[in-house]
């Protein structure tokens, strides 16, 4: 099956109200469709359970900061080993309040994805079994990936800018003094 197809028999079974918005490959581009972030968990469900397209494997869950859009968009690849066919799926999120359900119990790999996302971009997923920060420690304030993020200039006292290594070439050391 192609993503075309996949879409079709997908939009036919959950309705043109959850699966939607069809976009064709281009170059370098796979295709994609949107769902509905509420429905998110079913279409997973059914991409999973269903014998004719069987995804077994969730490749990753990525987000995409849109501020100018006041969207984040989720980013789910998937893939069937059995049917050795890939699609994927975007769930646009409103950016003021980014929640979208959880896929970790349907693909157990979406756990440590979901809580990449989370901390990166504060995309929050509802019912998360553990979701708390994966990169940063726990108390770091703010989400790296936003686009309008700003670096605190220290963290506990440790200078979080780093001089540039470039420049580092360019520092003269002294001259080693000559032995008798």
């Amino acid at each position: 099956m192609n993503a075309d197809d996949i879409f079709k028999q997908l939009q036919a079974e959950l309705g043109e109200n959850v699966v939607f918005d069809f976009h064709e490959v281009g170059k370098n581009k796979d295709p994609w469709f949107q769902v509905d972030p509420f429905s998110i968990e079913q279409v997973a469900v059914k991409l999973k359970t269903d014998a004719a397209l069987h995804f077994d494997y969730l490749e990753c869950i990525t987000g995409i900061d849109f501020p100018d859009d006041k969207q984040i968009h989720v980013v789910y690849h998937v893939y069937s080993y059995a049917k050795k066919h890939r699609v994927v799926i975007k769930a646009l999120l409103d950016r003021e309040d980014p929640v979208v359900p959880t896929l970790s119990n349907v693909w157990p790999t979406a756990n440590w994805q979901e809580r990449e996302c989370f901390d990166l971009l504060g995309v929050l997923f509802d019912g998360h079994p553990d979701l708390r920060r994966l990169l940063l420690p726990d108390d770091w304030e703010g989400h790296p990936l936003r686009k309008d993020y700003e670096e605190a200039s220290d963290y506990h006292g440790i200078p979080t800018i780093r001089a540039n290594p470039i420049e580092l070439f360019s520092i003269k050391l002294p001259e080693k003094k000559a032995q008798a």
